[in-house]
């Protein structure tokens, strides 16, 4: 079976966690591309092809997105529901990937139609052995819909 990579977003404010996040992804070496977005209005903008993300043949979109929750202006949840109310965006998977443990978080995040949601561990071992959990599932175990711009 031959493994195809996959395009990411992480939108994450945190530049230790986005930059290991992406590091762990990488060492699986299976990833076509991987994009941070640093907000929610930046990720929206990234993934409408608004701004400096104008051109979508440069920004495709993104076959799994690692969307933190506690996000500065554009929450996490807010992004969650402009994607999945899309019909050009609901498809891609959504990963919640935060540092809350609060029920009310995980239960807005899946009545909004999160994929799946994962606490960030404390520990950098054990934070990078979780993103490559998910690249392993979500890009190499997972069968994707096919996503259409």
């Amino acid at each position: 079976m031959i493994l195809e990579p996959c395009n990411i977003l992480i939108v994450e404010d945190e530049e230790a966690h986005a930059a290991l996040a992406e590091r762990a992804i990488r060492k699986s070496g299976r990833i076509n591309r991987i994009d941070i977005a640093r907000d929610g209005e930046e990720a929206l903008d990234y993934l409408y092809h608004r701004g400096k993300y104008g051109e979508a043949s440069k920004f495709p979109l993104p076959g799994l997105i690692l969307l933190d929750i506690k996000l500065p202006g554009i929450g996490g949840i807010e992004v969650l529901k402009q994607i999945k109310r899309d019909p050009n965006l609901r498809k891609i998977p959504v990963i919640m990937l935060t540092t809350s443990k609060r029920e009310e978080d995980i239960a807005n995040s899946y009545c909004n139609h999160a994929n799946s949601y994962l606490t960030k561990p404390v520990g950098l071992k054990e934070f990078e052995a979780k993103v490559m959990q998910i690249n392993s599932y979500w890009v190499e175990t997972n069968e994707p819909p096919v996503v259409t711009e």
